[in-house]
């Protein structure tokens, strides 16, 4: 998920916690058009972050993804039936409670984003969309919705969304809520009370390859900031860094999970993105599913493969690959892996290269360095049952 900086807005919009950010000494960037903190130099900055979300916990403030509820209108089911249509994995399947990672697709089968649906109730949904692309997916929804019978809500500005990840994020918020954590398992959520709030959402989802949770609060500024710092305090026996989206970025490039306007976007399809296993083709007619099927007929051209620098070198987003002197596809995300301590891209390229070990070259600053074809995800983390 998430999105990148629209160079277009000029004015940043800012979470409830922008103050505390900055108080922290927080880098700020333009993310999507928001005022977000990309580090924190006072804790020791991205690879800092970045370890104690795989070794410890980490915070971030998510406040700035979207959020649209869709539930029934007149009758029962047409809330379902309209999630149905929007989006390709196949929501008839989510119990109450139930999260599942999904996408809603252009009719030529490319992205509109990438989305985690949560079923609420009998027929009522909560869709989790990226910050930049906010406004054109509730257009989107809106547009592609107004045949269903359903009642489609914008609840965006309505949260401060904080997400707890690490394999100590249940340590760290069990103390502050009357929720069971250890019922609550991976794509889950609940309701509960946190730090006082009561029927706070708390879901197990995360983008960080690591257990966590995303709790989400009112969205005033003295709340958002009380809580922040109630979790920074409970935290604090585990070493707890505000993390900013650097470590976000990093975290989820070594877990391979999409970044929209690199791995996937308008112009790239489901086949060859590699989602095909959240694309439910046999669930029945949605937006996208009729050019996807034509693709999947014909095959692709490009695929999704990770890659790991042999020759010293960062294959940055948008690099140009190489074999046997021809361009054959382009980096789309690339960054130092401080879990592994080697470079590591996602990069498209031909299937006929797409084999383990192949060699392929990245053009860095005019130099060709060599790089391989690695398996992914980079990273995986060992799952294990969490002590009662």
């Amino acid at each position: 998920m998430e999105s990148v900086a629209s160079p277009q807005i000029t004015t940043l919009r800012k979470t409830p916690l922008n103050a505390q950010h900055r108080r922290l000494g927080a880098k700020m960037v333009n993310f999507g058009g928001w005022d977000m903190p990309v580090e924190y130099p006072s804790s020791g900055g991205l690879v800092a972050e970045h370890k104690a979300v795989r070794a410890s916990v980490g915070l971030f403030d998510v406040s700035h993804m979207g959020d649209i509820r869709i539930r029934t209108g007149r009758k029962l089911g047409g809330a379902l039936a309209a999630v149905q249509h929007l989006t390709m994995n196949d929501a008839s399947r989510l119990a109450i409670g139930q999260a599942q990672y999904s996408a809603m697709l252009y009719p030529r089968g490319t992205f509109v984003d990438d989305v985690i649906v949560h079923r609420l109730g009998e027929d009522d949904y909560l869709l989790v969309i990226n910050a930049g692309t906010r406004e054109k997916d509730i257009n989107w929804v809106r547009q592609n919705t107004a045949d269903f019978d359903c009642v489609v809500e914008d609840l965006s500005d309505s949260y401060t969304q904080l997400a707890i990840q690490g394999p100590r994020a249940a340590d760290v918020l069990r103390p502050l809520t009357d929720a069971n954590l250890d019922a609550v398992k991976n794509y889950w959520f609940t309701h509960g009370t946190v730090c006082g709030l009561a029927k706070t959402l708390i879901a197990r989802t995360g983008y960080t390859g690591e257990d966590g949770f995303e709790i989400y609060i009112p969205s005033d500024t003295a709340t958002s900031q009380l809580v922040w710092e109630q979790v920074v305090k409970a935290g604090s026996e585990f070493g707890i860094l505000p993390c900013g989206l650097g470590a976000r970025n990093t975290l989820r490039l070594e877990s391979k999970m999409a970044l929209y306007e690199h791995e996937i976007s308008d112009s790239i399809n489901v086949w060859e993105a590699g989602l095909d296993r959240y694309c439910k083709m046999e669930k029945g007619d949605f937006v996208g599913r009729a050019e996807l099927e034509k693709a999947r007929t014909r095959g692709v051209t490009r695929t999704l493969v990770g890659l790991e620098m042999v020759e010293r070198g960062i294959a940055r987003d948008g690099y140009r690959c190489f074999s046997q002197g021809e361009a054959v596809g382009y980096v789309t995300s690339g960054s130092p892996s401080p879990t592994l301590g080697k470079n590591i891209a996602l990069a498209y390229v031909p299937p006929a290269l797409s084999a383990i070990g192949t060699a392929i070259s990245v053009e860095i600053r005019s130099q060709r360095c060599t790089a391989r074809v690695v398996p992914t995800p980079f990273y995986k983390r060992i799952r294990k049952t969490i002590a009662s």
